[in-house]
């Protein structure tokens, strides 16, 4: 039965906890390294994932009979949470929390892009503009404002957190073609997420002693930035009348974030930061009503 009232609510509950994401990335990386932060949050998410199924008694739907859907989980937990996490949580060693959280919500302009030549869309003008647009806001944000330049605060973690958001993307355009249902799918791609993590520390061997402000950061991100906010999101979307109005209300959250970056973790918010952001989000809603336009 579909309710506005319950589908807002979730969505915003999912937006607050999402927004709290930049500012639980950068306070972990104190207490873990990039990888280690990655390894037990993903352990975290898995479980709480798992036990999930398990109340809702559709574990059998977390491991398929069918081989191909086994082979699609190996490449989307390579690209999510494996490569993905790995290569953002880096940035935000290298760049300012407000830095590295910006540049990766791109992907929904990446995505765009990459539509093009994987599904065989084509960009109207008003779209190329409106993509203008927003890698504008990004290169603000690059530069701190400094646009003419060249000079960057870490170039590797510029480009590390735009190329989480091409990860993002390019995992989200994948998923489209796999038909499971979404709670047992993402639990599978986290399980092999997780085993790719071991064989990393086992190749690597990057093993770090365990500290309790480190394991409570990771629970969290486990548990609210892959477990259950994703469960909430997909509710929202369940319940919504109108799923533009519950999806539009995720364009809050890097706004939000940048409240708890300032407070939490003692950023001072640059006025590049707040520019290049507003950039990025006309980009995209230029992008959402050409779209529309168009369908």
């Amino acid at each position: 039965m579909k309710n506005q009232r319950k589908a807002t609510i979730f969505a915003l509950i999912t937006v607050l906890f999402w927004s709290t994401m930049s500012t639980a990335f950068k306070l972990s990386l104190n207490w873990f390294s990039y990888d280690w932060l990655l390894f037990w949050a993903v352990g975290f998410g898995w479980t709480a994932l798992m036990l999930l199924s398990l109340l809702n008694r559709n574990i059998k739907q977390v491991f398929p009979k069918d081989k191909q859907y086994w082979l699609k989980s190996a490449i989307l937990g390579l690209l999510n949470p494996f490569g993905y996490y790995l290569i953002l949580f880096k940035a935000y060693e290298l760049l300012q929390a407000q830095e590295a959280g910006v540049l990766n919500y791109s992907w929904p302009v990446i995505l765009t892009l990459l539509s093009v030549p994987l599904l065989g869309q084509k960009i109207s003008f008003r779209a190329f503009i409106a993509i203008l647009i927003s890698f504008s806001g990004l290169w603000v944000i690059s530069t701190k404002g400094a646009v003419f330049s060249l000079e960057f605060s870490s170039p590797l973690g510029v480009i590390l957190a735009i190329g989480s958001a091409f990860l993002w993307a390019l995992y989200w355009i994948i998923n489209l073609r796999d038909n499971r249902k979404a709670v047992p799918k993402i639990t599978l791609n986290m399980g092999f997420g997780l085993l790719y993590m071991i064989i990393y520390f086992l190749l690597f061997d990057r093993w770090q002693p365990l500290n309790l402000q480190g394991i409570i950061g990771a629970a969290y991100i486990g548990l609210f930035e892959m477990g259950f906010t994703f469960v909430l999101w997909m509710k929202a979307l369940h319940y919504a009348e109108n799923t533009a109005k519950v999806s539009n209300l995720i364009f809050l959250s890097p706004f939000i974030a940048l409240f708890f970056i300032y407070f939490l973790v003692g950023e001072f918010i640059a006025i590049s930061t707040i520019v290049g952001l507003a950039l990025i989000i006309i980009g995209i809603i230029l992008q959402q009503k050409t779209q529309q336009s168009n369908s």
